[in-house]
């Protein structure tokens, strides 16, 4: 008990010291010392044939460690992107960046699932949107955003697939949606980056490596959602 105490005094003066961010949004090397500073906590608490002088000289060290690499990240400019990365704009004025959201280890589901979580159910009421270098989601919605999504919005098709989930929802056949990519000119539904479809008939279509455009569509028999 008496081990635990003082690793845990130790713990909570050694986060303390690292400053608000530690607790707060991370840095990726942040995160890195915050799991390195859990492990060498647990071994001297739970291990009584290790001296503890261990755990707390390795724990010390590992905040010697921040203080250099945060100096490294706030004086030499070059090496913040390095160290700490950069933001990602994964939406701008054409659409979906789709290279950008590759080079995050995302998807159109990811992104569509922050925007959500921001507030925003369409793609085309934002202007700007962007991941920044600690994980966290910002968008730029454009000035008359709220009028633009007055209905939820489905995946049809997303980076070359139909969403059959999605597409039973709708109650739409997979043809109706094929008729309005051929009449648009798309080749293939594979060169399809996304596509969306909501209850008024305003769909989203996204080609890979071209600029969004929005269509608007009568689905049959007046079917709205």
């Amino acid at each position: 008990m008496l081990r635990t105490a003082i690793i845990y005094v130790v713990l909570l003066v050694v986060m303390r010291l690292m400053g608000k961010r530690q607790i707060g949004e991370m840095q990726p090397f942040e995160l890195v010392i915050t799991l390195l500073i859990a492990e060498l906590a647990c071994i001297p608490m739970a291990d009584t044939s290790i001296p503890l002088l261990y755990g707390v000289v390795s724990v010390l060290a590992i905040y010697v460690l921040h203080e250099l690499v945060t100096l490294i990240d706030l004086k030499i400019k070059p090496l913040k992107s390095v160290i700490s990365g950069k933001p990602s704009v994964v939406i701008n004025k054409n659409g979906i960046d789709d290279y950008q959201l590759k080079r995050n280890n995302l998807d159109v589901s990811d992104l569509i699932e922050s925007l959500r979580a921001a507030g925003y159910f369409s793609l085309d009421c934002i202007d700007y949107a962007l991941y920044e270098s600690n994980g966290t989601f910002s968008a730029l919605p454009k000035q008359d955003y709220e009028g633009m999504q007055t209905s939820l919005p489905l995946v049809i098709i997303d980076n070359g697939k139909f969403d059959q989930k999605n597409l039973a929802l709708t109650g739409l056949e997979q043809a109706f949606f094929e008729d309005i990519l051929q009449r648009e000119g798309v080749k293939s539904t594979k060169k399809v980056l996304v596509l969306t479809a909501d209850g008024t008939g305003k769909l989203y279509l996204q080609e890979k490596g071209e600029k969004f455009r929005t269509l608007r569509v009568n689905y049959p028999a007046g079917k709205t959602w």
